[in-house]
Formats: C-alpha cells, structure tokens, sequence
C-alpha cells in the first residue's frame, strides 16, 4: 500500500465511520477500487478505525471526562446504588459498558472470521442494502422527547452493534436506528452511539496492536500513520455534519445512498 492510497482510504474512513453509511463496508470497496491486495489490510481497518477514536475524544471530551470522573468516584466511594440513583453520567457510564460486551465477545470469538468478511465486497454490498432498510424503517418510529438511555436499551443497542461487526453492517447506522426504534431522540441516539464507539473502537485497536507487536507491520508504518491521522481529520468533519444532520431529522436519507451503493455493487462486482 502506498502513502497516497492510505490517505484516500483514512479519508473514506473519517467521514463514513459516523456518517451511518458503513466505514467498514466502503474501506472493503474502496480497496477494491484501488486495488489494494495486502494480507495485512485488516491491521490497517482497525487503525483507521483508531483514527476516528481520536475524533470522538476532541468533540465530546467533555462528555468522557465526566463519565470517567463519577465512575472513578464511584469506585472510590464504593457507593454504586447511590452513584446510579443520582449521577446521569454515572448511569451513562454504566449504559456505555453494557452496551459494550456483546461486541467484545463477538470480536474475541469471531476475530478470524470477521477477517475473512473484509475480503468479499460483493457481502459487504448485500450489508449495505440491510443497513440502508434499517435506516429507511426509523421513518416509523415516534421518538419521546424526554427518554433517556436506560440499561435495558443500552443492552440492546449493543447487540445491535455486535452485528455491525461485519462490513457492510454500518455501527452508527446500527446503534442509532436501534436507539430510534426504542423511541430514543435522534440527537441523544447519536450522542450515545458516538460515546459507545470509544471502548469497542480503542479495544479492537488494543487487541490489534498485540497481534502486530508478536507478527510485525507488514502494512507499513507510513501509510499506517498517514491513513490514520486523515482519518481522524476527516471523521472530527463528520461528526459536525451529523450532528446537524440528526438535528433537522434528515437521519433516513442515507438509506437511499445505502441501498444505491449496496445493489450497485451487486450488479456489477465480480
């Protein structure tokens, strides 16, 4: 892989990771387009992945910072019933962690898997189309104004987001349509889903980085560094965009880019 096409595919990854098109799905056809055939492309996934992480904690830092802080004090007080009854981002904390799990125990278990599903464009194009209808259903949906994430529709969203392992299956798309359905608000569906990225982005980039420290970087260091960095510039865009996107209620219009690129790629790759 050269530098040049690190840097297209950080750019693709930036912008579709919250955009709720797929970041996964498009890297898989954008590689194909560019013909980028290294067996090592999965380690450059979950990087730009990575990348991204890095955009999340610039825009809602404030968010993060004080989830950590009450679960930190929680576990110094020990005082968890009381922390849950009367701290919001004490309970978002926990919400976060149970919505969690079911993506850590599928990626431990079906690491291998996974890696084979980033190989085949023309299943990443059929996801593509089941994540454009799951999009185009929250126009059924009839949020609350004033429902909050709880643990049982953290638990939810996150099995919904253990299917969005798969490329194709969009993570944001996902978890915030599942969050919709539960009659969630789009913007505090988006908020949500971005905060959930940050264990499930950083554990995978975690376990990835053990597998290159015991096999190496066979990938490169440089397009490595520059395809995450784009990453992270282009997703911080992203994230502004959507956010403004979720507040007009426009969230479905992506179903249609979905299903457009998702039948198109069925038609026509070999």
């Amino acid at each position: 892989m050269t530098i040049l096409q690190a840097v297209l595919l950080g750019i693709v990854q930036g912008f579709t990771e919250f955009l709720p098109v797929s970041s996964s799905g498009h890297l898989v056809l954008t590689q194909h387009l560019l013909n980028v055939n290294n067996p090592e492309i999965f380690s450059f996934d979950v990087y730009v992945h990575f990348g991204t992480l890095m955009s999340i904690f610039v825009v809602f830092w404030k968010d993060a910072y004080g989830i950590l802080v009450a679960l930190w004090q929680s576990l110094k007080t020990m005082q968890f019933k009381k922390a849950f009854e009367q701290d919001e981002q004490f309970r978002l904390g926990v919400a976060i962690i149970v919505g969690t799990i079911p993506a850590a125990i599928i990626g431990l278990l079906f690491r291998d898997q996974v890696k084979d599903a980033f190989s085949d464009p023309k299943l990443v194009s059929m996801n593509l189309v089941v994540t454009g209808l799951l999009l185009f259903l929250t126009r059924l949906a009839k949020p609350k104004a004033h429902k909050k994430i709880n643990i049982a529709s953290a638990a939810l969203v996150g099995i919904a987001q253990a299917f969005a392992i798969l490329p194709g299956i969009s993570r944001s798309g996902t978890t915030m349509s599942t969050a919709i359905y539960l009659r969630i608000t789009a913007v505090q569906a988006a908020r949500f889903s971005f905060l959930l990225a940050i264990p499930t982005i950083g554990g995978a980039a975690f376990l990835e980085t053990r597998h290159l420290l015991k096999e190496g970087v066979g990938i490169g260091i440089g397009p490595l560094i520059a395809g995450t960095l784009m990453a992270a510039l282009s997703g911080y865009f992203a994230i502004r965009i959507l956010m403004r996107i979720m507040e007009r209620g426009k969230f479905s219009l992506f179903a249609f880019y979905c299903l457009a690129v998702g039948v198109l790629g069925i038609i026509f790759i070999s």
